[in-house]
């Protein structure tokens, strides 16, 4: 999974996880301990088919092992019988953004916003929107500060710049992460997103200081040590950078991006 669809999927893998320990009044409590092999997890599901502990359990299952279609093919199943549920459109959603199939992906999401306009949907859709410069974002935005400015206006704030990131307006969107981060300073998605476009705009200092605020926040955020990693190769700064890169692969082993640019780094004589 590329890093370049790190914050969509974090959104909305996010919203799958909520909705599973904030479940809907009807959901019915997972039986037991699990196993969590695919025929025990089906065997379980069969004495207890109106679960949706389970049949979370059993879709993560075939979805951490690639298994796509299985995943989608249970989800799709469920929805045939309860086309009302805005959780499992919200599953599917995230089922199928892993899957990179974004177009279906916001679908799914208006099908679960449609239903259930919860925030964390709202957020979702908007951060999806204004990926692909869906200009929609900005009333999902507007929607949100509106309805709660103390829990939802940073994420406001944060859809609307990475509105104008895509849109090319690096400046309008800076100015709307500092707006996401007054509201919210451990908002990591932000400082990210900041330092990227400082990064594009050849502000490599400038961006630098941005991610060293977000790793002393987060000792542990290997996208904030990768792309600190790339300001110090740009400055010329190699030792720097390695470590840089070497940090952000410590708290992400898979980080491929980073251990490429390692490996390249270190090939230079």
């Amino acid at each position: 999974m590329t890093k370049s669809y790190f914050i969509l999927i974090a959104f909305i893998t996010f919203l799958s996880i909520t909705g599973c320990n904030s479940r809907s009044p009807d959901t019915i409590q997972t039986p037991g301990m699990l196993d969590n092999s695919t025929e025990a997890l089906k065997s379980e599901l069969k004495k207890y088919p109106d679960s949706l502990a389970l049949l979370q359990k059993l879709i993560e299952t075939y979805s951490d092992a690639g298994e796509y279609d299985s995943a989608l093919a249970l989800t799709d199943a469920q929805l045939r019988k309860d086309t009302a549920n805005a959780y499992l459109w919200n599953m599917k959603a995230t089922l199928l953004f892993e899957n990179d199939d974004t177009l279906n992906a916001i679908k799914a999401l208006e099908r679960a916003v449609n239903l259930y306009p919860r925030p964390e949907y709202l957020v979702a859709l908007g951060t999806v929107y204004a990926e692909v410069k869906d200009p929609r974002c900005l009333a999902i935005a507007d929607e949100l500060f509106k309805t709660n400015k103390s829990k939802s206006g940073a994420d406001a704030m944060f859809i609307r710049g990475l509105y104008y990131t895509y849109k090319d307006d690096k400046l309008k969107a800076i100015a709307y992460y500092d707006s996401c981060l007054s509201m919210n300073y451990t908002y990591m998605f932000a400082y990210r997103e900041k330092a990227i476009a400082l990064y594009n705009m050849g502000k490599y200092n400038d961006a630098l200081v941005v991610l060293r605020r977000a790793v002393t926040l987060q000792n542990d955020y290997d996208e904030g040590y990768y792309w600190m990693g790339k300001c110090f190769e740009k400055l010329g700064r190699k030792y720097e950078a390695i470590q840089s890169y070497q940090s952000a692969i410590l708290y992400d082993k898979d980080y491929t991006e980073a251990k490429e640019a390692l490996q390249k780094l270190k090939g230079q004589h």
